[in-house]
Parts: C-alpha cells; structure tokens; sequence
C-alpha cells in the first residue's frame, strides 16, 4: 500500500531537513518548498494527500497560500505549523482551509498525530490553541462579524484601499505581512466583502479614503 504523500512548507532549511527525517519511516514526502508562490507552483502536480504549512513564508504569506490551496486542492489537507500563538489566526484558518494547527513548539510526535488525524477527516488542533479556542468561545459564543472596524483594520484598510501590497502596508505598519493578511481577510470576512474591489468600495462607504 502506497504511503500518504506529504508536502512540507517552510522557509528554513533544516526545519524541512527535520521534518523529513521525522516523517520519512510513516510518511512518503514528496516535496519541499521554502516560499508561498513556490508551494502554489508545486502542489497541484505533486497533488499530495497532505500539506504541513508554515505561516510566515517570503513571497506569499501562510493565510493567502491556505486560501488559495483549498481552490486548487479541495481534497488536500493542510495542516498550519506555526510559532505565532494569537488565537485569532488558528480561528480564522481553521474556519477557512485548514485541517489542523500545530505550534512549533510541539513535539515531533504531535505532528505525526496531526497527519495522521486529518487523514481520517479529521481537525487537530494542538491543545494550548483549543484550550485558547474554547475560552474565546465561552467568551462570546455568537461572536459578531458586523462590527465597527479596529484602529489597526482602519490603517490596514486605508493602505490597501490606496493600492499597497501587503508587503507595502506591512513595511509601512512595522508588522509581517501574515498580520496584514490576518487583518485583510478579517474585514472581508465580517464586512461579507468578496474581491479587492469591494474592499476599495467598502474603504470609500467607511470614509477611510475618499471617493475624489
């Protein structure tokens, strides 16, 4: 019986090299890449049952590269291989295109459960991030998507809105260019904006830029 084929994602090199010695013995790794647009590139011909994503990659970020993942390979799973702990981001992705979530920190076994779980149909989520989950949850259990915007999603928006790259406004705002894609698919997920051009139009009906 052929192995699962699994794709690894990650912009340091001996991250990949420890991933693969680790899943070697159970997994078939079919594939490295080290950016965002490289894995995009790759993925639909290599059509691996698995995808272990990192977040924070050059060229094109985790969240986009997620998006974009669940278009082209709807049967594949993504699992999100992370350091970042805001309990927003694994909300959003586990929403949107991943299967599961680990942090880095977890151990090499944890990883082997993750594929091993949403190969069965399964989500895995690491327990720190659940535990963060449930309470956000507890917290606001309905949580509203039509609410007003955060001074960060108006700076965010303003940038966009003017026709910057992610990389531009991330450059502009002193933050990564994940948490500008956080911030962006955020508002078009609680504004129901579906193209860059109703963000445009949403930025003018909010008057964050103006229509002149």
């Amino acid at each position: 019986m052929a192995r699962p084929g699994v794709l690894l994602a990650d912009d340091h090199t001996l991250v990949l090299e420890a991933f693969k010695k680790l899943l070697e013995p159970e997994f078939e790794v079919v594939g490295t890449v080290s950016d965002g647009r490289a894995l995009l590139s790759v993925a639909p011909g290599l059509k691996p049952d698995v995808i272990v994503l990192d977040l924070s990659m050059p060229e094109l970020n985790g969240m986009e590269a997620g998006l974009q993942l669940r278009r082209l390979l709807p049967r594949t799973k993504v699992i999100v291989l992370t350091m970042n702990e805001d309990p927003d981001i694994p909300r959003e992705a586990l929403r949107h295109w991943a299967s599961g979530y680990l942090l880095k920190k977890s151990a090499g076994s944890e990883l082997i459960r993750a594929i091993r779980e949403v190969l069965k149909g399964r989500t895995y989520v690491t327990p720190k991030v659940a535990q963060q989950l449930r309470e956000g949850f507890v917290r606001d259990p309905r949580r509203k998507h039509k609410r007003g915007l955060t001074s960060r999603q108006r700076e965010v928006l303003l940038l966009l809105a003017e026709g910057r790259t992610m990389k531009e406004t991330a450059d502009l705002l002193h933050v990564t260019p994940r948490t500008v894609a956080f911030h962006k698919y955020r508002i078009m997920e609680d504004f129901d904006l579906k193209t860059t051009s109703d963000l445009v139009k949403f930025a003018i009906r909010e008057r964050v830029i103006s229509a002149a």
